[in-house]
C-alpha cells in the first residue's frame, strides 16, 4: 500500500465578497464538510487531458448546465500524480458523492510512455473536493495466488451498495491468453483497501474484450454500459441486470451513435429532469461526443449544444451544490472562465449571441414577432456571477446599459442591442438546404443536412415546415440511416425532394446520400414516414470520371416535358434521367455537364421564363468563401453557357456572414417572387473555428432577383433575412 495525503498549492486572488462570506460560514458551520441533502445547481467534470509529458492527471472542469463546459485551475492538474502514483501517471478519474458526506475517486495508475500494461489503480477520499487522501492497490501483489500475472488493471469506478452499505468497485483486469473482463470488490470501511480478491462481474457473450464499466441504476435496474473492443461491432454497450454483483445481460446493438473508435462512456442524469447524457471518448479524433436519452436505450446526439474551453479524455460528470461550486471556484480560479454563457429567452436565438467583450457590447437576435420593447433576454451565466438591470427592458430604442459583476468582484458596463433577425430560418445546425412547395398540403418544406456533428457525421434527415417561409415547425425525423437504410449508416448529407402524382396521387420522392452513395426514400406525404428503396441508386462514376464523389443529389421536373432528372456529383456534374417508377435512372442517359473549373458540389436546377438555370457551389464547405456560381441553358442537358458576371452569393466580411454555398432555390407559386435558401457558417463562432466551421452550419433565407434580360443578380446575404410571406 502507498498512502499520501495531498493537499493543493496555496492559491491567491480576490474574490467577490459574497462568495467569501458564504464560504466563511459553510467552513464555521460544517467543519469543511457539505451537506449531500443541498439543492444541486452545477457539475463536476473530472478528466484526464492527454497521452503525453504531463497529461496524465486529474483536472476539474465546472458547468451550469451539463452542456457547457469550463476548465478551473487554467486546465492544469488539480493533483499531482508523481505523489499519488506508482508509475507517475493517472488517467480515468471516476468521482462519487458518498453517502456519508465524503467524495471518492478511483483512477488507473498508468503512465502510457511506458506501454499499456500496469496492475494498479488508485482509490482516494476527500471531505471537500480539494485535499484528498490516497492509496494505491496493486492487484498482483495483493492476490498473488488468483491474480499474480494480471497485466492490465484499467478504469475503475465506484458505486454504493444500499443492501450492504458498502462502496463497490468495478474494473477490468487483463490475464496472459484472455480478454480484459470486467471484475469487481467492495472496498473496507476506510477506502484504502479491498475487502477480498475481485470477482468477475460481467460475462461477455462474444467473449471479446469489454473495458469501461459505467454502472447506473434506473427504474429498479442495473445498467452496465461497457465498450467492447475486437469486433466489427465495437463500441458501446449495455447489459442490464436486477443484482448489482451479477447476472448482466447484454442488449443488442451500440448505444454509442459514431463509427469513430470510442471508449469511456461515462451516464449521468441532468439535474432539472428525468434526461440522461451519456459523453464518450471519441479518443482517435480527439473529441467528445455528447448523447441524450430519456430510457437509457434510445440516445441522440446532442454535439451542438455542448462547449468546452478543454479536450478531455475519459472522465466522468458530478452534480454539484452552489457552495461545492464556490468552495472549487476560489481553491481552483482559472483566467479563462467566462461570465455571461448564453440567453435562455424562447425567441432569442443564442447560437448566434455575439458578446464583444472589447467593447463591451452584446448582440442577441431574436425571432421575428417578438416584442423588444418589452424582452427579457434571461442571461445564463457563469456561477458567481450576476448581470443586472434583472427581467423585461425596452430594447426598441437604443441599446440597453446593463452592469456584469465579474467573479472577482469587479463592476463592467455593458450595451444590449436585441434585434430582430430571420436569419437563419432554423435553431441548430444545419445544412445543404433543399426546398418544396407542397400543393397537396399547401406548405412550404425545408429539408436540411442534420449539421454539427464532427466530420459531418450525421445518421439522420429531418424536415421543417412553414407557411410564410419565416416561421418553421420542426417535422420531427423523416429518415434514419441506422434504423430505415440496409445499404448505409453514416453520413447523412445534402437531400433534395420533388413532389409528384402518380397515378393521380401525390408521392414524395426524396433523394439523399450516405456513405457516399445516393439513395432514394419514398413516402405519400412530405413529412414521411419514408421508404428506402432498398439499395444505392447512384454508387458509380460516370464514364471518364476519375475523382469527387456521389454526393448531392438534385432532382428536376421539367415543366416543358414532364421528363424528370437527377443531377449529382462533387468535382464533377453528373445527369441521367429517371425512370417513371422515380425510383430508378436510365443509365444509358448518364452524362457530364460540368460547367467550368469552379464547380465543386452542389447542384441546383431551376426554370425561369424559357431559361433553365445551373447554380453549384465554389471552393469548399470549411472555407469562409465557399461560394454559389450559375450558368444558363436553353435545356435541362445542356449545353451551359456561364455569363461573365456569374456570382450569386458570397461572404460579408463587414457582417461576418462567410461559407455561404449549398443552395436550393424556391418561386412563390404564381408569381416571379424567388428566394436562395443557402448554408453559412455560425454566427459569430464559425469563422473562428477553423475547419470545424465546415459541419457547424445554419441556413439562411434572402431574395434572388434577376435583371432585365434573364440573368442573375447577385445576392446579398443578410442578418434580417426576409419578411413572412403574405
Amino acid at each position: 500500500m502507498y498512502p499520501y495525503l495531498i493537499l493543493p498549492s496555496s492559491q491567491k486572488g480576490a474574490f467577490a465578497k459574497s462568495i467569501l462570506c458564504s464560504l466563511l460560514l459553510l467552513f464555521l458551520f460544517n467543519g469543511c464538510s457539505f451537506s449531500s441533502n443541498e439543492t444541486y445547481t452545477n457539475y463536476l467534470f473530472t478528466y484526464f487531458v492527454g497521452n503525453g509529458e504531463g497529461e496524465e492527471a486529474v483536472h476539474y472542469a465546472i458547468s451550469p448546465d451539463g452542456y457547457h463546459y469550463y476548465a478551473l485551475n487554467n486546465n492544469m492538474p488539480i493533483l499531482d500524480s508523481h505523489k499519488i502514483s506508482v508509475t507517475g501517471g493517472v488517467r480515468d478519474p471516476h468521482i462519487l458523492r458518498g453517502e456519508d458526506g465524503t467524495y471518492y475517486m478511483v483512477l488507473t495508475d498508468l503512465l502510457s510512455k511506458n506501454g499499456w500494461t500496469n496492475t494498479a489503480m488508485i482509490l482516494l477520499t476527500s471531505k471537500d473536493l480539494i485535499s484528498w487522501t490516497s492509496t494505491v492497490i496493486d492487484i498482483p501483489e495483493a492476490y498473488p495466488e488468483k491474480f499474480g500475472n494480471v497485466n492490465r488493471v484499467w478504469a475503475p469506478q465506484t458505486i454504493y451498495d444500499k443492501e450492504k452499505d458498502k462502496y463497490m468497485v468495478y474494473f477490468s483486469m487483463l490475464e496472459p491468453g484472455s480478454y480484459d473482463k470486467i471484475y469487481y470488490a467492495y472496498a473496507n470501511a476506510d477506502f484504502n483497501g479491498l475487502e477480498a480478491a475481485p470477482e468477475q462481474l460481467f460475462y461477455s457473450p462474444n467473449e471479446k474484450a469489454n473495458i469501461d464499466g459505467d454502472i447506473i441504476y434506473n427504474n429498479g435496474k442495473y445498467h452496465l454500459f461497457y465498450k467492447t473492443e475486437g469486433t466489427t461491432d465495437k463500441g458501446i454497450k449495455v447489459a442490464i441486470s436486477d443484482s448489482l454483483t451479477g447476472g448482466y445481460k447484454a442488449l443488442e446493438g451500440n448505444v454509442d451513435q459514431t463509427d469513430e473508435a470510442v471508449e469511456g462512456s461515462g451516464v449521468f442524469k441532468l439535474i432539472d429532469g428525468d434526461e440522461y447524457i451519456l459523453m464518450y471518448d471519441m479518443y482517435m479524433s480527439g473529441t467528445y461526443q455528447f448523447t441524450k436519452s430519456a430510457d437509457l436505450k434510445n440516445f441522440e446526439v446532442v454535439d451542438e449544444e455542448v462547449y468546452m474551453n478543454f479536450h478531455p479524455r475519459h472522465g466522468t460528470v458530478l452534480p454539484i451544490t452552489q457552495e461545492e461550486t464556490e468552495r472549487l471556484l476560489h481553491s481552483f480560479p482559472s483566467k479563462d472562465l467566462p461570465s455571461i454563457l448564453s440567453v435562455r429567452s424562447p425567441q432569442a436565438k443564442p447560437i448566434n449571441l455575439e458578446i464583444n467583450k472589447k467593447d463591451k457590447e452584446i448582440y442577441i437576435p431574436v425571432e421575428e414577432g417578438t416584442d423588444i420593447s418589452n424582452f427579457d433576454p434571461q442571461f445564463k451565466m457563469f456561477p458567481g456571477t450576476e448581470m443586472l438591470p434583472a427581467g423585461a427592458q425596452d430594447f426598441s430604442g437604443s441599446p440597453v446599459s446593463y452592469v456584469l459583476h465579474t467573479l472577482n468582484g469587479k463592476e463592467e458596463n455593458y450595451k444590449v442591442n436585441v434585434q430582430i433577425a430571420n436569419n437563419p430560418v432554423l435553431k441548430g445546425y444545419y445544412a445543404d438546404p433543399e426546398i418544396i412547395y407542397s400543393e397537396k398540403n399547401q406548405k412550404y418544406y425545408l429539408y436540411p443536412t442534420s449539421d454539427g456533428f464532427t466530420g459531418w457525421s450525421g445518421t439522420y434527415f429531418k424536415t421543417f415546415s412553414s407557411k410564410n417561409l419565416v416561421h418553421w415547425e420542426d417535422e420531427g425525423t423523416i429518415l434514419d440511416l441506422k434504423k430505415d437504410v440496409s445499404w448505409a449508416n453514416r453520413n447523412a448529407w445534402a437531400p433534395t425532394m420533388v413532389e409528384t402524382k402518380i397515378d393521380g396521387n401525390y408521392t414524395y420522392f426524396y433523394y439523399f446520400t450516405a456513405a457516399q452513395k445516393i439513395g432514394v426514400a419514398y413516402s405519400n406525404e412530405p413529412t414521411g414516414p419514408f421508404k428506402d428503396s432498398g439499395s444505392a441508386l447512384i454508387d458509380f462514376k460516370p464514364d471518364g470520371i476519375t475523382g469527387g464523389q456521389e454526393i448531392d443529389p438534385d432532382v428536376f421536373i421539367d415543366p416543358k416535358t414532364g421528363t424528370p432528372y437527377l443531377y449529382w456529383g462533387n468535382g464533377y456534374l453528373a445527369v441521367a434521367e429517371l425512370n417513371p417508377d422515380m425510383l430508378s435512372i436510365k443509365k444509358e442517359t448518364v452524362k457530364v455537364l460540368t460547367p467550368d473549373d469552379t464547380f465543386r458540389e452542389g447542384a441546383e436546377i431551376i426554370y425561369r421564363n424559357g431559361t433553365y438555370y445551373f447554380l453549384w457551389s465554389q471552393d469548399d464547405t470549411r472555407s469562409p468563401d465557399y461560394r454559389v456560381r450559375y450558368a444558363k441553358a436553353k435545356s435541362p442537358l445542356g449545353p451551359l453557357e456561364i455569363p461573365e458576371n456569374n456570382l450569386v452569393i458570397k461572404r460579408d466580411d463587414k457582417l461576418g456572414i462567410y461559407g455561404t454555398g449549398h443552395n436550393s432555390v424556391i418561386q412563390v407559386p404564381d408569381s416571379d417572387e424567388w428566394y436562395l435558401v443557402y448554408h453559412r457558417f455560425n454566427r459569430p463562432k464559425g469563422i473562428t473555428m477553423g475547419d470545424a466551421a465546415g459541419y457547424n452550419r445554419e441556413v439562411c433565407i434572402d431574395k434572388l432577383t434577376f435583371d432585365s434580360n434573364g440573368n442573375i443578380n447577385e445576392a446579398q446575404p443578410t442578418l434580417d433575412g426576409i419578411d413572412p410571406l403574405r
